[in-house]
C-alpha cells in the first residue's frame, strides 16, 4: 500500500500537498520514500531535499510498464511510508502508439494495457477506426477514449494498485466541489478514490458549503488548506525554480510541515500511506551485463547542470563506474584522472555569464573532448558545449565551442516525448536502434548538425520532428533528447566500454 496524490487539472497544488505531507511525514522521524510520476526533473529535488532520499520517477513511455512496478517495488519496501506525487490531471496522458516499443531495446510492451490486457475487458472498441487489440468486450466507460490515458496519474495508480487522493482548488466554486468529485470517482471504475483534499479554501463558511456539498457522495475529506499567502514556490520558464537557488527553502519547509501537522486527517492518510510487502518483482535496474572495470565519470553537478535520473547515476554505479560530482560554475578545473564526462540538463541559459566567465574550465572541457574523451551532453549539457548561448536579452556568452552551433533562448516552448531512430553508430546507441524520450527546452539552435544523431518523431504518431543530435565528433553524444536508462542498460554499458577504451591511450588534464 502506498498513496498517489493526483490533481483534476494541473496547478491545483498537487506539489504543494505533496510537500507538505512529506514534510509533516519527516519531522514526525517517519522514513518515507517519494515517487514522481512523468519525466519531471524538478519536483523530484524538492522530494529529496525533503525526505533525504532520492525521489524515483515512475514513466512507462520513458521505461516499461514492468519497469515502474519494479521500481515501485523495490524503493517503496525499503521505507517506512511511500508517496507519489501525479502528473497533470488524474487522466491526462498520452495516447498509445501502435508501434509500441518495436524497435526498442529488448521489445518490451505490447497492445493491452498495464497487465497485457485490452482495458475494455468484453467489447467493441468505442473508438472509430481503431483496431482493438481484443475485440469483443464491454467498455466500463461507453464512448470514452480509453487510450488517451497511457502514462496519466490513473494508468500508474493502476498499474501499481494503489488508492488515489484527489486535491481540488476550491478557490473559484463551492457546490460545484461534488461534481467535480463525483465525475473523477466515476469516470473509470478501477481508480480507488480514497478521498479528497480540498485546497485554497476561503473561510469557515466556504468550508462548510463545500462540505455539505461533498457530504452525499460519502467521499473522505482528508485534508483541508486553506489559501496560503506565506508559502510560494517560485517558477520561471521551464517550471519551479531548483532547490539548489532557493536559499529559504528551509524555512519554506517548515512552514509546509507546520501546515500539515493539522490540516490532514492523518488517522485516515497514514494507514494509506503505509508500504506493504509487494508480490516478489525482479529488482529496477537488474543488469544482465557483466560490469567493465572501474571508470572515473566527472558528472557536471550545480547549479547550472542538475536535471538527471537518480537511476540513470545508479546504473553507471551498478556497472563499476566512480562518480565525481563537480561544478563548471565553481571549480577551476574538470576533476583529474577522469574517463569520461557526463552534462545533464539545468539552466546554463540562467547562469551564462558565470560559465562564460570561468574560462579555465570551458577551454579543459573543449580540450578534453578534443583528445577524445567521451562525453554525454543531454540538452542543458549540449548547450553549454555550444559556441554560444544568447540570452533571452539578446546577450551572447561564449561556452565551450565543441559544437559548431549556438543556443538561442526564444519564447518557444518544445516539449512532449519523442521516439528517436539512430541515423548511425554513435557514442551510445547502433544505427537503426530505436529509443524513447523527452523534449523539454526554450532554445533553439542556429545551425543543425550535418550528420545528426536521430530521426525524432512524436511519440504517439508519425508525425516527423526532424533530425538533431551532435555526433562530431565521433566521441560526443549531445541532444536535446532526455534518456531514462532504466531498461536499456545496453547505454550506459557502452558508455563506460567507450571510456575504458580511450583510457590508455589519452592524457586528458
Amino acid at each position: 500500500m502506498a498513496l498517489v496524490i493526483a490533481g483534476e487539472r494541473s496547478g491545483v497544488g498537487k506539489t504543494t500537498v505533496t510537500l507538505t505531507l512529506l514534510a509533516s511525514l519527516r519531522r514526525r522521524d517517519r522514513l518515507v520514500q517519494s515517487f514522481k510520476i512523468g519525466p519531471d526533473y524538478i519536483d523530484p529535488m524538492f522530494h529529496q531535499h525533503v525526505t533525504g532520499r532520492a525521489c524515483r520517477n515512475l514513466d512507462p513511455v520513458l521505461t516499461s510498464q514492468a519497469y515502474v512496478q519494479q521500481c515501485f517495488t523495490r524503493h517503496s519496501q525499503l521505507s517506512e511510508y511511500a508517496l507519489v506525487e501525479g502528473v497533470m490531471g488524474l487522466f491526462d496522458g498520452v495516447k498509445r502508439s501502435r508501434e509500441w516499443r518495436v524497435g526498442h531495446m529488448g521489445d518490451k510492451g505490447d497492445m493491452g494495457d498495464e497487465f497485457g490486457r485490452c482495458p475494455m475487458p468484453n467489447a467493441q472498441c468505442p473508438m472509430p477506426n481503431a483496431q482493438c487489440p481484443m475485440p469483443n468486450a464491454q467498455c466500463p466507460m461507453p464512448n470514452a477514449q480509453c487510450s488517451t490515458d497511457f502514462a496519466s496519474t490513473a494508468h500508474i495508480a493502476r498499474l501499481l494498485d494503489l488508492p488515489v487522493v484527489l486535491v481540488i482548488d476550491c478557490s473559484r466554486l463551492s457546490g460545484s466541489v461534488a461534481a467535480i468529485a463525483h465525475g473523477y470517482k466515476s469516470f473509470d471504475p478501477r481508480i480507488k478514490i480514497a478521498g479528497v483534499i480540498l485546497n485554497r479554501v476561503g473561510s469557515d463558511r466556504h468550508l462548510s458549503l463545500l462540505k455539505d456539498s461533498l457530504e452525499p457522495l460519502q467521499l473522505a475529506i482528508l485534508g483541508v488548506l486553506r489559501r496560503q499567502d506565506n508559502i510560494t514556490i517560485p517558477d520561471r520558464h521551464l517550471g519551479l525554480v531548483p532547490t539548489a537557488e532557493l536559499p529559504e527553502l528551509k524555512a519554506l519547509i517548515d512552514r509546509l510541515a507546520d501546515l500539515g501537522d493539522t490540516c490532514f486527517d492523518w488517522q485516515r492518510l497514514l494507514p494509506l500511506l503505509k508500504s506493504e510487502p509487494l508480490p516478489h518483482l525482479p529488482p529496477c535496474g537488474e543488469l544482465k551485463l557483466h560490469p567493465p572495470s572501474s571508470v572515473r565519470i566527472a558528472v557536471a553537478r550545480d547549479r547550472a547542470f542538475n536535471f538527471y535520473y537518480q537511476d540513470n547515476l545508479d546504473l553507471l554505479q551498478q556497472l563499476g563506474a566512480e562518480l565525481v560530482f563537480w561544478s563548471p560554475l565553481e571549480d577551476a578545473g574538470i576533476p583529474k584522472d577522469v574517463q569520461g564526462m557526463y552534462f545533464g540538463g539545468g539552466f546554463p541559459e540562467v547562469f551564462a555569464q558565470q560559465l562564460a566567465e570561468n574560462t579555465s574550465v570551458r577551454d579543459a572541457v573543449k580540450t578534453a573532448i578534443l583528445k577524445g574523451m567521451p562525453t554525454i551532453a543531454e540538452c542543458g549539457g549540449l548547450m553549454y558545449l555550444c559556441e554560444q548561448i544568447i540570452d533571452f536579452e539578446g546577450k551572447s556568452w561564449p561556452m565551450a565551442g565543441v559544437l559548431p552551433t549556438s543556443a538561442v533562448m526564444g519564447g518557444r516552448l518544445t516539449l512532449g516525448y519523442r521516439r528517436a531512430v539512430a541515423l548511425q553508430d554513435n557514442l551510445l546507441v547502433k544505427a537503426g536502434t530505436t529509443v524513447y524520450g523527452h523534449e523539454f527546452h526554450r532554445s533553439d539552435l542556429t545551425l543543425t548538425p550535418t550528420q545528426p544523431l536521430f530521426e525524432t518523431s512524436r511519440y504517439d504518431c508519425d508525425e516527423n520532428m526532424g533530425c538533431e543530435g551532435w555526433g562530431l565528433p565521433a566521441n560526443v553524444h549531445a541532444s536535446y533528447v532526455h534518456l531514462h536508462w532504466g531498461e536499456s542498460g545496453e547505454i550506459p554499458q557502452q558508455f563506460l566500454k567507450e571510456c575504458l577504451k580511450v583510457a590508455s591511450s589519452a592524457t586528458w588534464i
